[in-house]
């Protein structure tokens, strides 16, 4: 038999779409709330990907090209206008 779990402790992915509404409506979104969501975030993904018996450069590369992409996107209008253009 399913065990009824109420909508405020489901995880993301469990969330069924007409739910997603009033679940973004439940969470915490007071400094201490993002905080400590940012750091379950973190602990996460040292857990899953850095703290490992057999590691690897993995890890590191995501965020290396997280923040390669990140500072692409935010400096893009003015690497813009320093593309070469078409004279003709």
């Amino acid at each position: 038999m399913a065990s009824i779990v109420p909508l405020k402790e489901k995880k993301l992915m469990e969330v069924k779409l007409g739910e997603l509404p009033s679940w973004i409506l439940m969470r915490n979104f007071t400094p201490s709330g993002i905080v400590g969501a940012f750091q379950r975030g973190y602990d996460r993904y040292y857990n899953k990907y850095i703290n490992v018996p057999k590691g690897s450069i993995s890890g590191v590369n995501m965020v290396l090209a997280a923040y390669v992409v990140s500072s692409y996107c935010i400096s893009y209008k003015e690497l813009k206008h320093e593309q070469r253009g078409k004279y003709h």
